[in-house]
């Protein structure tokens, strides 16, 4: 796109590595470390995205996140930009979407390749649109529509759209999906014992006897920045790859992923570890924002009742009141938070969809979902653990 008037000229790029990493992070407004330079190609440079060396042609985009970062610039400075990605299915996304998926092909569409708008692997809420001005949104977001029109995609996905950018996507005649997750604020705590306080009394005691026998049985070390040494990221490596085998049966992220963020952005990962009698057996991965602990990546080689408590939820807001942070992202889902002070909150993801009858059906599914989600919310709230106010 080639705006006379403002001289605005949208691209799309091989790579978010490819990108003057000051520009990129001059529109990263919101300082969200999922969306930093550092973070999305540290991505890129593992090959936890895009092309690997494999041999196998077959297997060269075996990740399908295929990094295509729409960017917006005026002359040679960059006014805003989408990390975006050609995605070959949907896996790693935390907001399904398989469904529609199968409907569309079963109906003789073609859903993938799909473009993808997020910070792959994190279901962390945050801006989605990048900006140096809020009047490059409609000229970004149009780009995305152009290029899916092209292309002839099915469809582009915004996901964990901050709740301020919600608008620039409705404006421009995209779908909104709700979603829940469940985060920790502080309300003006100046320690743990401040925050046990406003819970019920049976709460209360659940979580300090939780705490309690998890301590007994561990002591733990904080380690942030140059306290990461390289044999702590083999301890994580061994307790990342645990879960994964767990959870997804694969790991998305490789293991020169955390060797490279080590380097560019070692002063925001706060590493909980845990040891009992000197041997380390579990360890949670954190990422500190300016107003925001982000709890990413957890894993254990044994079974220590209310360890997994201990070491993602409390240890994390102990951290968090310490810093003076605002709050706690847990990660997704994980209704169990409920009783250990995480609230509920409302997520969004905006969808733009290309053939218009198939916009109409999901846009009829999306209003039902939308209100389920919103009584599910209330529900839950209800269900908190907080002392009740008359």
């Amino acid at each position: 796109m080639d705006d006379g008037e403002s001289n605005l000229i949208a691209q799309l790029a091989p790579s978010v590595s490819s990108i003057d990493a000051r520009q990129w992070d001059a529109c990263n407004s919101g300082d969200n470390p999922f969306t930093s330079h550092a973070f999305l190609s540290a991505l890129e440079l593992s090959q936890s995205v895009g092309q690997s060396d494999d041999e196998d042609p077959a297997k060269r985009w075996a990740t399908g996140w295929s990094p295509s970062p729409i960017i917006l610039k005026q002359g040679d400075t960059l006014v805003g930009a989408l990390p975006s990605y050609l995605k070959s299915h949907s896996k790693g996304e935390y907001i399904f979407d398989h469904m529609w998926a199968d409907a569309y092909q079963r109906a003789g569409g073609r859903y993938y390749p799909k473009m993808q708008i997020a910070a792959p692997f994190s279901p962390v809420p945050g801006e989605r649109i990048l900006l140096r001005d809020p009047k490059y949104a409609t000229p970004l977001l149009q780009s995305a529509q152009s290029i899916a029109q092209s292309n002839g995609l099915s469809s582009v996905h915004a996901t964990f759209v901050d709740a301020q950018q919600v608008d620039y996507f409705k404006d421009n005649d995209w779908l909104i999906r709700n979603d829940s997750q469940f985060h920790w604020h502080d309300k003006g705590y100046n320690c743990f014992d401040d925050f046990l306080a406003k819970l019920s009394s049976r709460k209360r005691k659940n979580i300090r006897k939780e705490r309690r026998i998890a301590n007994q049985q561990v002591e733990f070390q904080i380690l942030c920045g140059d306290d990461i040494k390289p044999h702590h990221w083999d301890i994580f490596w061994e307790f990342y790859l645990d879960t994964s085998a767990r959870k997804w049966g694969s790991p998305y992220l490789t293991r020169s992923f955390f060797e490279i963020i080590s380097r560019t952005m070692g002063d925001k990962i706060i590493f909980f570890l845990a040891l009992q009698d000197g041997d380390p057996v579990a360890g949670a991965l954190n990422f500190a924002g300016p107003k925001c602990l982000y709890g990413r990546y957890w894993g254990a080689k044994c079974d220590i009742d209310f360890l997994h408590f201990e070491t993602c939820y409390y240890r994390a807001i102990d951290w968090a009141i310490e810093h003076g942070l605002d709050r706690v992202e847990a990660g997704a889902q994980g209704p169990h938070k409920l009783a250990r002070g995480y609230e509920p909150i409302t997520t969004y993801s905006a969808h733009y969809i290309t053939d218009r009858g198939f916009r109409e059906a999901i846009d009829d599914y999306l209003q039902r979902e939308r209100k389920a989600i919103a009584q599910d919310i209330e529900f839950m709230a209800s269900m908190g653990p907080f002392k009740r106010t008359s």
